[in-house]
């Protein structure tokens, strides 16, 4: 969408909320309120993440987005709230300065595939699968049989590689080097204070303080208030009693079934 009149906010401060797992339509609506951001000339940006991450792909995207948005002189601070690991992170290390409450849940930072191995069960109950395929590793992670040694090397491979890219992206934007965030980058999580003693943080405080930094870089009024973007609608299961807790429920189940046989950057307690 094109602003009418092309719109400026040179004197204001955007805010987008990550909430939830990071997926196709988490991606859809940053994007889509960045570019309004951007379009709009807005000198500062208010991150709010609390989110266990998710997809590789749509983490990367969102954090290359912010990466650009930084280049056309919007200044970005990330506000971790509850959560905000493993794909919250890789979107948390785009911003300028990261701010995390005390007892913020992060890190996590590493690389999670998992499948089915159902084959014990189909065999008690009678059910064979058969299948066709054009190369030997066509049906890799299939639920019917246990990974070959083959198999386990190759998708070793991969979540390797996503890992090596997760710990350039966390060296890059904290400005550390690979042996030193590697020194935590294997799977742990931990809380605020911790993380600002490995330099994954920067300060120690809720949005607000947040909100403080980012108009302190951006030499903004100290009463600006930011103007949020890309909130998603709320559904009619929102407005039943006891919608909020279904909703969730669907969301965990739906996260479960999606995320599995993919790479993820996925807090999984």
């Amino acid at each position: 969408m094109i602003w009418p009149l092309r719109r400026k906010s040179k004197k204001r401060m955007a805010r987008i909320c990550i909430e939830g797992p990071i997926n196709a339509e988490t991606r859809k609506n940053v994007l889509k309120a960045l570019k309004q951001i951007e379009e709009r000339e807005f000198p500062a940006l208010l991150l709010r993440i609390d989110s266990p991450g998710g997809t590789v792909g749509d983490s990367q995207e969102i954090h290359s987005a912010l990466l650009r948005l930084r280049e056309k002189g919007c200044h970005v601070v990330a506000s971790f709230g509850n959560i905000s690991a493993s794909g919250g992170v890789y979107i948390g290390v785009g911003a300028e300065k990261i701010v995390a409450n005390p007892g913020t849940i992060t890190g996590s930072i590493g690389v999670i595939l998992r499948g089915n191995n159902l084959s014990k069960l189909l065999e008690r109950v009678g059910i064979k699968f058969e299948t066709v395929k054009s190369g030997i590793y066509k049906d890799i992670l299939s639920p019917d049989r246990p990974l070959s040694t083959e198999e386990r090397a190759l998708l070793q491979s991969l979540i390797d590689s996503s890992y090596e890219q997760f710990v350039l992206a966390v060296s890059k934007g904290r400005n550390l080097t690979t042996e030193v965030v590697k020194s935590f980058a294997d799977g742990r999580v931990f809380t605020g204070e911790q993380a600002k003693e490995f330099g994954l943080v920067d300060e120690i405080g809720d949005e607000n303080d947040a909100k403080l930094l980012a108009i302190k870089i951006a030499n903004l009024d100290e009463k600006t208030k930011p103007i949020t973007f890309g909130k998603t609608k709320k559904k009619l299961l929102g407005f039943l009693p006891g919608g909020k807790l279904i909703h969730n429920l669907l969301n965990a189940l739906n996260q479960e079934l999606e995320g599995n046989g993919q790479i993820l950057w996925l807090y999984k307690p």
